[in-house]
């Protein structure tokens, strides 16, 4: 496996740590506020907003749920439609964060998208770990990444997500170098996934974009994480704000190669010949010949 590419793939991202709109707002609406994001940081090409965005809802947990569902909308929908139109119109990879999808059969999902600057739908996911028993969707059955042609690899996972590592893990051996952790957390729990996020980056050695919601809704604390570990942006408490910083998506590899401080090869923890490890929680095992991550769309 070769962890490196042949030169840097820049990767200018800008996180929106704003308010949810109301689910009866149009994505015409959405479209004067991302085109704001843009005009103040123009260089963006890959913007990410929070959870549920494009759902906001209020009142009790029965007239929330309501609302969530009365919200959904087939993943082949207008929506995803208008929304594939913006990202065209822009020319940037858009994720507008989660929306509240109709399954096939009837579920409500809490699904993630990204959208490509052709105005095309590159990836949607389905949050495998909803918050119960506060949300009412239906888990998703499978991890997921999308390729952002010249840049590189990204993961997806969905607030409580991240407290699970078997998530990150996944997305790290499917290629991912950047994890986009769309996130509304309305609790006091919001320093602990903070700790989670540096983690989830130090044991994968990728980065990570958690951007929450703000106030009065969310907590904040929006924060971009890269392979080693360290904070390369945090937006403190609740106010309103954009994060923005160009990350280089080969430091993945860098760290990958060199290790993590200079020492901590993870992905090179296994030889061929060394046995399986059996794990008895997920009546399966690590075989050391399928443990480093798969190659990503641009190595």
């Amino acid at each position: 496996m070769v962890y490196f590419s042949a030169m840097p793939r820049p990767l200018p991202i800008a996180l929106a740590q704003l308010p949810p709109r109301p689910y009866t707002h149009t994505v015409a609406s959405y479209a004067r506020e991302v085109e704001t994001l843009l005009s103040a940081h123009p260089d963006t090409r890959l913007v990410a907003f929070p959870e549920l965005h494009l759902c906001g809802v209020e009142g009790s947990a029965t007239e929330r749920n309501g609302q969530l569902n009365a919200a959904a909308q087939p993943l082949e929908g207008s929506r995803t439609r208008e929304l594939a139109q913006l990202a065209g119109d822009l020319g940037v990879w858009l994720a507008p964060g989660s929306v509240c999808e109709r399954g096939d059969e009837g579920q409500l999902f809490n699904t993630a998208l990204v959208f490509s600057p052709e105005g095309q739908l590159a990836g949607s996911y389905r949050k495998i770990f909803p918050w119960r028993p506060y949300e009412p969707y239906h888990p998703g059955d499978r991890f997921v990444v999308a390729d952002l042609a010249e840049f590189g690899r990204i993961g997806f996972s969905i607030c409580y997500d991240t407290w699970f590592p078997e998530v990150t893990r996944h997305l790290a051996w499917l290629g991912a170098e950047l994890v986009l952790n769309p996130v509304q957390t309305t609790t006091p729990d919001r320093a602990q996934e903070l700790v989670l996020a540096r983690a989830n980056a130090i044991t994968n050695q990728l980065f990570v974009a958690s951007v929450n919601t703000a106030g009065p809704v969310g907590m904040g604390d929006s924060i971009l994480v890269d392979p080693e570990g360290a904070v390369l942006g945090h937006l403190p408490g609740g106010t309103p704000g954009v994060l923005a910083q160009t990350i280089d998506l080969d430091d993945v590899a860098r760290v990958r190669r060199e290790g993590t401080a200079g020492f901590a090869r993870v992905w090179d923890q296994f030889a061929p010949d060394d046995a399986p490890l059996e794990l008895p929680l997920y009546q399966g095992r690590i075989e050391p010949g399928r443990w480093r991550p798969q190659a990503g769309g641009t190595r």
